[in-house]
């Protein structure tokens, strides 16, 4: 666990680390960016919806709840449409739901329409766009997988920074049906997106030794519940449904907690714009740092770091009893929490690889769903108990400290490291030297047996070619796993007395 995860993919072939696929990470960070900062920007119109419909504040909260609950509780159905038709396909149906779901919105007369059009429709086309082209993005990349990772996960930030003034002018100029009506537009670029997850394509095999090597491949599961085998999985989703509890708890509330200590509105909302301007640099650099080869086996243990750092910066923040108290309290979080978002995918990649993450991801999501269900409304509810910010972040911070010591202790605990075997290229290699031992001490007792002369050069050049041929089985040989023993023993039958070469098939 921790360890990068370089493999082929469903087709056979290996991630390009480039080419069209920075084409892919542009569209993954559209995506992101809609997926994430949507919910948060659909905030701007409650005041006009409360005024429109006679509803409270807490009805209008509903609709982000039910987004975020459709973006995380869809995933095992995004897995199955995924294995099933691919992620061009879904993540193109997906942009027309989102798309949908907002112009259906601008139509509503009541608040009940809202949730079934902006919160389910919407919500479901952001989730059959989020999860594919995380999974296309993991395809596309292996050895700059972090880096990928963490400019895809930036996405997040710059669509929350330019949605939230967006939604805003749009409210002014054109109310809030306009609004949605114009956001519905917007979101059809999820299609476009989707257009560019080109899958990739295996190349035909010419060699013959392919062909053998090639066998039917059984038809990939619509939803491979295997991975529940995988501890290092089990433990990362136990340890993801504990963080999400208290992750998401501070940015909700530090607005209101600056209010309360008598700040003006405007003063308090630039709490949240100085959280995502410090949030778009952490994510790309926290991906450098984790595409580093001494750090990248360790990426798991990065990660924990993050969540420690996450959670006691909730835990000092708590104490904060003034504004300058809770800029710096954002800038810290800002830089832990886009730590955070830039690693918790990258650990999932690099635990269940590419094969199975298609799954692995819809069944993490759909945990971590009813943890994004319980957390904010639970602290709402300590809230209006204690009437007090403080037990909310010391609460949330608890959490997400619980998390990344589950993960960290259970990793060194219960996943063991493969111990070092002896180095297979040098027991081939002495093997090697072995051979052309042999063949050098025949070579002379064959020009005598034959008299020298031009009959001894022909068979010093035809043992010349048999040491050259051997040296190809062996590297062969290798690639198959053939242990030395064999190697020796399959050399050995290489050459008759009679000078005859023969194939020795058996011992492949």
């Amino acid at each position: 666990m921790g360890g990068a995860v370089v493999d082929t993919g469903d087709s056979g072939v290996k991630a390009p680390d480039g080419g069209w696929g920075w084409a892919v990470l542009f569209g993954c960070f559209i995506i992101t960016g809609f997926s994430y900062a949507f919910p948060k920007a659909v905030s701007v119109f409650f005041k006009e919806l409360i005024r429109e419909f006679g509803v409270g504040y807490s009805d209008t909260a509903w609709i982000s709840s039910i987004l975020l609950a459709m973006l995380y509780g869809s995933g095992p159905i995004c897995s199955i449409l995924v294995n099933r038709f691919g992620c061009r396909p879904v993540m193109m149906v997906g942009g027309l739901f989102a798309s949908l779901g907002m112009i259906l919105a601008s139509f509503s007369t009541n608040i009940i329409h809202i949730y079934l059009s902006t919160g389910v429709i919407t919500g479901l086309g952001l989730a059959l766009n989020f999860q594919p082209s995380l999974i296309m993005l993991n395809r596309y990349f292996s050895e700059k997988r972090p880096l990928a990772n963490g400019l895809a996960a930036a996405g997040s930030p710059v669509a929350l920074c330019c949605l939230s003034p967006l939604g805003q002018v749009l409210q002014y100029k054109y109310g809030w049906r306009g609004g949605f009506l114009i956001l519905g537009g917007i979101l059809l670029n999820c299609c476009a997106c989707g257009a560019l997850m080109r899958p990739l394509m295996a190349l035909k095999k010419t060699s013959e030794v392919d062909e053998k090597e090639t066998k039917p491949k059984p038809k990939p599961k619509l939803l491979d519940f295997t991975v529940f085998r995988d501890r290092g999985f089990l433990i990362y989703t136990v340890a993801a449904a504990i963080m999400v509890l208290g992750l998401f708890v501070p940015p909700v509330f530090v607005v209101s907690y600056a209010k309360e200590l008598g700040n003006e509105d405007t003063k308090s909302a630039l709490l949240l714009t100085i959280l995502g301007f410090i949030d778009i640099f952490a994510r790309p650099t926290c991906g450098i740092i984790a595409g580093l080869k001494w750090v990248r086996p360790r990426c798991v243990y990065l990660f924990s770091f993050a969540m420690i750092f996450n959670g006691i910066t909730d835990l000092i923040g708590s104490m904060a009893k003034d504004y300058p108290s809770l800029v710096v309290f954002c800038i810290f979080f800002g830089i832990s929490y886009g730590m955070v978002g830039a690693l918790q995918f990258e650990v999932l990649m690099a635990i269940v690889g590419t094969e199975k993450f298609s799954s692995a991801i819809g069944l993490v999501l759909l945990v971590e769903a009813f943890a994004v269900l319980v957390g904010p409304p639970g602290a709402g509810r300590l809230l209006d108990a204690t009437k007090n910010y403080m037990f909310v972040f010391l609460l949330a911070g608890c959490e997400v400290v619980l998390s990344a010591l589950v993960l960290a202790i259970c990793n060194m605990l219960f996943i063991k490291r493969k111990p070092e075997q002896p180095d297979p290229p040098a027991k081939m290699e002495m093997a090697v030297i072995d051979t052309e031992m042999e063949e050098l001490n025949k070579a002379p007792k064959n020009d005598q047996d034959n008299g020298g002369g031009e009959n001894g050069k022909k068979q010093a050049i035809e043992h010349e070619a048999t040491t050259k041929s051997d040296d190809k089985k062996v590297e062969e040989l290798e690639s198959i796993g053939v242990d030395s023993v064999e190697l020796e023993n399959a050399s050995k039958n290489v050459t008759e007395p009679n000078g005859v070469v023969v194939e020795p098939e058996s011992s492949l």
